[in-house]
C-alpha cells in the first residue's frame, strides 16, 4: 500500500481536478487557509502516504461514523484510502490471524513512521480484562502500538478523557490514552468529534509532518480554542437576558438562549457553532438542544444535564444567567473573531468557492 496519496486517488479514477478540489478543502480544514493549497498538493503529490493503524477499544465507534462523513464528497473514500489504513477492527476486510499479521507487519515495517487513531478508553481494573482482543488487553495492545509511533492521536472524549466509560463510579477503571503512554497525544475530544476537526488534525499531521499547537488538555488550538457560547448566534439573546424557561414556551419558539436548559456552552471549549455537523448543515444548539459539554473532561459527572449552572468561571461579570443582560461588558467578546473562528469559516468559503466553480464549469 505504497505510494503518494495522488498516485492513489488517480488509481482510484479521481481527476487531476477532483484532486486539487480535495486539496483546497483539506487545507482549509487544517486552518492552512486557501493560499498553502499548493503546500497541500505537493506534499500529497510527493510524500509517501504514512502507514496508520486505527484502534478500537471502550467505545461505541461513534468517532469513526463521523469520520467517514466529512462534508467534502470525496472525503470519506479518498482519506480513508491514502491514509494507508493497515489495520482497524471496524473497516477491515481482514480478521482472526490474518488481522493481527497486518498490525505486527505494520509496526515492524513502518518504525517511527506510522500513525496511531485510538478510539475508545482503556480499563485498567482487574487485570484489564473488560476489553480484550486476541487474548491481549487493550492496554497491552496500546503499549505495543505506541512504542513506535511517529503520532498518537486520541479520537473522542472516551480516548481523550475516558467519557461515560470513567463515569463515576468507574467500574472498569477507564483511563484516557494520555495517561498510559510516556510521548505526546493529540487529543481530539467530543462524542463524537466533528468530521472536518478529524480531518483536519490529520491534514495537518500530513503536511506539515509535526503535531499542531495544543492548549493544556492536548487539544489542538485550532479548534478547541474558543468556547462554543463565545460563537453561537443564541449569543445576543444571553447577552439581553433572554432566555428559554421551558422546552415548549414560547422563548423555545423564538430561539433565545438555552442557558437555564442547562446548555454548557459557556464552560465548552469546541468549533460546533462554527464549523457545525453534516456539510455545515447544524449543531446541537441550533437544532433546539443545549450544549452537554462533550468535549470538556468529566462531562458526565458535572451535575444534571438539564440544569442551569449557577456561574461560571472566567468572565468576570457573567457570573449568572440571571444578573446577564446589561451588565455585560463589551471587553467580553474580544475574542470572538480569533484564529480558530476565522479558520472554520475560511473553510466553508473555500468550499463554496469549489462548488461555484464546478457549476460554471458544468
Amino acid at each position: 500500500m505504497g505510494g503518494t496519496i495522488w498516485q492513489s486517488m488517480e488509481q482510484k479514477g479521481y481527476s487531476r481536478r477532483e484532486f486539487l478540489q480535495f486539496c483546497a478543502v483539506a487545507a482549509a480544514a487544517a486552518g492552512l487557509g486557501k493560499s498553502a493549497m499548493a503546500q497541500v498538493a505537493e506534499a500529497f503529490e510527493k510524500k509517501e502516504k504514512p502507514a496508520v493503524v486505527w484502534m478500537h477499544f471502550q467505545e461505541c465507534t461513534c468517532c469513526s461514523e463521523s469520520f467517514i462523513r466529512s462534508s467534502h464528497p470525496i472525503v470519506a473514500d479518498a482519506l480513508l484510502d491514502v491514509l494507508s489504513l493497515n489495520y482497524t477492527e471496524t473497516l477491515m476486510a481482514a480478521s482472526g490471524f490474518q488481522a493481527e499479521k497486518s498490525l505486527s507487519d505494520t509496526i515492524a515495517n513502518n518504525k517511527g513512521k506510522y500513525i496511531v487513531l485510538v478510539e475508545g478508553a482503556v480499563p485498567l481494573k482487574d487485570e484489564g480484562v473488560y476489553c480484550m482482543v486476541g487474548g491481549k488487553t487493550a492496554e497491552q495492545i496500546l503499549q505495543t502500538v505506541a512504542r513506535d509511533a511517529a503520532a498518537i492521536v486520541a479520537w473522542g472524549s472516551c480516548a481523550s478523557n475516558g467519557c461515560v466509560q470513567a463515569a463515576r463510579p468507574n467500574p472498569t477503571g477507564a483511563t484516557p490514552i494520555a495517561k498510559l503512554v510516556s510521548k505526546p497525544v493529540i487529543n481530539v475530544p467530543g462524542c463524537p468529534p466533528i468530521a472536518d476537526v478529524m480531518m483536519g488534525v490529520v491534514t495537518h499531521l500530513l503536511v506539515l509532518g509535526e503535531m499542531p499547537a495544543l492548549d493544556d488538555q492536548g487539544r489542538p488550538k485550532e479548534f478547541y480554542g474558543r468556547r462554543v457560547h463565545d460563537t453561537c448566534y443564541r449569543r445576543p439573546n444571553y447577552d439581553a437576558g433572554l432566555f428559554v424557561e421551558a422546552w415548549d414556551d414560547e422563548n423555545a419558539r423564538k430561539g433565545y438562549c438555552l442557558y437555564k436548559m442547562g446548555c454548557r456552552g459557556p464552560v465548552t471549549y469546541n468549533a460546533c457553532s462554527v464549523t457545525k455537523w453534516n456539510d455545515g448543515t447544524s449543531y446541537p444548539i441550533q437544532s433546539g438542544h443545549g450544549c452537554i459539554g462533550c468535549s470538556e473532561a468529566g462531562f458526565w459527572d458535572n451535575g444534571p444535564l438539564y440544569q442551569h449552572l449557577a456561574s461560571f468561571p472566567g468572565f468576570g461579570v457573567e457570573s449568572t444567567a440571571d444578573t446577564v443582560g446589561t451588565v455585560v461588558g463589551v471587553a467580553t467578546l474580544a475574542g470572538v473573531a480569533a484564529h480558530a473562528v476565522v479558520t472554520n469559516i475560511r473553510k466553508h468559503q473555500v468550499i463554496a468557492e469549489v462548488h461555484t466553480e464546478d457549476e460554471k464549469e458544468s
